[in-house]
């Protein structure tokens, strides 16, 4: 199972960076997969340097910040226009279809209704206003609730989403592979027990280090190097990899944070960057 940072961005897109996106891949029951893990601003330009969007096989939404989900809205109009499955109204003001399955879409409560609202616009004063038709997004994509700790699955791999300190509803994600590897998201948090959960004995941690010690106050936010290095030692992940750093934090304050309680390998995910997860576990 193979991990590549699309969009590695905290809070809004920096210079030749995207904000939040990953993809994940593998292959199994004969076939090549592919999940996109957040979608956030500017993410999916880049996301089609590595994939072709038709070919995923779901997205899973870890909470709905634009620097999370936003560029969703651009997933929308890739699925339902294009000319392969575009299949035109008869008549103005009905929503077209598409002959092509709909993408399975996970997120928190609300997710549906989140993305509708942002690409939905009032045709207002246009003159071809009776040509404007409501958002149906259920034409492109089929909507699923992630629970906490309600475990779903993409072919043979296994998704467990674990609510997380942060002021919207968001989910850390354990993802294990079919042998038994396991990779964690940990969307967006501060440190808390979610967390803890979710990274226990993790292949690679893949963790957000958005905040600077002494610099940013805040709780119950954002994680800073420091505590994510200290999540990890708690979790005894086997690879840390920060992520989710804004334009005005600095990777090497972060990094230098969390390799001061931390002593496993580390990395600070940039745009192409890859890991791959072991499929089994068989660990001395």
């Amino acid at each position: 199972m193979r991990l590549t940072a699309v969009g590695t961005s905290g809070s809004f897109p920096g210079a030749g960076n995207a904000a939040s996106c990953y993809l994940l891949t593998w292959e199994a029951d004969g076939r090549d997969w592919a999940v996109v893990l957040d979608l956030g601003s500017g993410a999916l330009g880049a996301l089609q340097e590595h994939i072709d969007p038709s070919r995923l096989d779901g997205v899973v939404l870890s909470h709905l910040h634009p620097d999370h989900c936003l560029d969703m809205t651009g997933l929308y109009v890739r699925r339902i226009y294009d000319p392969a499955v575009f299949l035109a109204p008869d008549q103005p003001g009905v929503a077209p279809v598409i002959d092509a399955a709909p993408l399975d879409v996970w997120g928190p409560a609300g997710t549906e209704e989140r993305l509708a609202r942002a690409y939905y616009t009032d045709p207002g004063l246009s003159p071809d206003a009776d040509r404007s038709h409501p958002a149906d997004l259920q034409t492109a994509f089929a909507f699923h609730t992630v629970r906490d700790r309600e475990s779903f699955t993409v072919g043979s791999v296994r998704f467990e989403p674990f609510l997380v300190r942060h002021p919207v509803e968001c989910y850390a994600l354990r993802i294990t592979a079919p042998g038994g590897g396991v990779l964690v998201y940990s969307g967006d948090t501060d440190s808390c027990d979610g967390l803890d959960a979710a990274a226990a004995d993790a292949d690679v941690f893949l963790c957000e280090a958005a905040f600077e010690e002494g610099r940013d106050q805040a709780r119950d936010v954002h994680l800073t190097g420091l505590r994510a290095g200290e999540t990890a030692v708690r979790a005894g992940a086997r690879r840390l990899v920060l992520t989710h750093i804004p334009p005005w934090t600095r990777s090497d304050v972060v990094r230098a944070e969390a390799e001061s309680v931390y002593s496993g390998p580390l990395d600070i995910a940039t745009p192409g960057g890859i890991w791959d997860i072991p499929l089994g576990r068989n660990r001395q």
